[in-house]
């Protein structure tokens, strides 16, 4: 049987010995996950639960990956939040997505909860609604702040950045509209538009008609949005 050998990927800005000359401001400063001493509060406070190997270290919920590092602020997991904002009904439904800076495809808007999303009572659903409004005002121009936020669901997502040591988890959200509103590509997104949503098939022949591809980490959670409606 073939040993296991996963190819460690870690971002050189956060190799150890540049975390020794300056720890990036949205990364954590420990250099191995043996470094961190929280693992049982981490795993208390996870949007999805994930055990420790026998030496203490995080297991990625959604299994072996072939990589090993980290490519994200924190080891282990790395809660985000995603806006799915959604106008009209029927044939005439809309969907707002960005164009992602990073790797150039169509995407919710979302990104990374900050301390500043969490509540002083703790609460987790609205930390998430906090958070996934605050990265569509900042990504798209669009604030919603008022709207009803339905929180579908938190699941580990297939981010390209994932590996066996550190993932992204993502609590996503719908926001629905009568009609759309005007929206801009800012912060980390190219652009932001308003694109065909009565079924996923629709959406995605309409961003292959444009050129676009559809970031295949949140194919789950637009459906997961279709199933809502559909109801």
């Amino acid at each position: 049987m073939n040993p296991y050998t996963p190819t460690d990927v870690t971002s050189p800005e956060l190799l150890p010995q540049a975390l020794e000359t300056k720890v990036p401001d949205w990364a954590e400063a420990a250099p191995t996950p043996d470094a961190v001493t929280d693992w049982p509060a981490r795993q208390a406070a996870a949007m999805v639960w994930f055990e420790l190997d026998d030496s203490g270290l995080p297991l990625n919920p959604a299994g072996r990956t072939g990589t090993t590092g980290r490519r994200l602020g924190q080891w282990g997991e790395n809660p985000a939040a995603d806006a799915i904002a959604v106008a009209g009904t029927g044939p005439a439904r809309q969907v707002l997505l960005i164009t992602r800076d990073d790797i150039g495809v169509a995407a919710t808007p979302g990104g990374m909860i900050e301390d500043a999303d969490r509540t002083a009572e703790d609460d987790p659903d609205k930390t998430v609604e906090n958070a996934l409004l605050r990265e569509l005002r900042e990504e798209t121009g669009v604030d919603l702040r008022g709207h009803q936020v339905v929180i579908l669901g938190r699941q580990v997502v297939d981010d390209w950045r994932n590996t066996d040591q550190a993932w992204v988890a993502s609590a996503y959200g719908l926001i629905q509209l009568t009609a759309t509103v005007p929206a801009v590509g800012a912060d980390d997104a190219r652009d932001a538009l308003w694109w065909p949503f009565a079924s996923l098939d629709q959406l995605e022949a309409a961003l292959a008609a444009d050129g676009r591809t559809l970031y295949a980490a949140h194919r789950p959670l637009l459906q997961a949005a279709l199933d809502h409606l559909a109801q």
